[in-house]
């Protein structure tokens, strides 16, 4: 989401985060929610968010441009309709890292509903597991964020999709 903020401002693009997209619809924390409802239910709003966001129904947010910057949540491409709307709706880059590093950037985060267990490195290493390949299914572009901040990130995304930024 950080990178996702950065990018849409320096593209003077609009920013939308499918989890905040996800809790303004449901009236409550995606972690409320799962403790409440499951995560089939809370999949089932995510697709349904993702598909509205893409084009594929009613938009859920009345801001819009042509230029749209969209973060998704971590298990958004568990669904194989996830997986094509965003491979076919827009371009995706997977903005990946390995789970020690990820670990280090969401130790403090309790809001995370799959990471409150025990042993959070283990689980994220399950996820990167589960994941990653389906990921690399529908990712036009694959950058690895070790050791880049998020100023490196955003130059290099925009370099890679040959796109013109505004000065920060």
């Amino acid at each position: 989401s950080a990178v996702g903020r950065q990018l849409a401002r320096r593209l003077d693009a609009v920013f939308v985060d499918t989890d905040a997209e996800i809790e303004r619809r449901i009236g409550q924390s995606i972690r409320a929610f799962f403790e409440q409802s499951g995560e089939d239910a809370f999949r089932q709003i995510e697709a349904e968010v993702l598909d509205a966001l893409t084009g594929g129904g009613v938009r859920t947010t009345t801001a819009f441009s042509d230029a749209v910057v969209l973060a998704t949540g971590g298990g958004i491409v568990l669904r194989p309709e996830n997986r094509q709307r965003l491979r076919t709706r827009g371009t995706v880059l997977y903005l990946y890292a390995q789970p020690r590093q990820l670990l280090r950037r969401v130790q403090n985060d309790s809001q995370r509903p799959l990471l409150q267990v025990e042993n959070p490195l283990e689980r994220l290493q399950a996820l990167y597991a589960q994941r990653h390949l389906l990921y690399r299914e529908c990712a036009h572009f694959e950058i690895d964020t070790r050791g880049l901040s998020s100023s490196a990130l955003v130059n290099h995304i925009a370099a890679r999709l040959g796109l013109s930024v505004k000065p920060e």
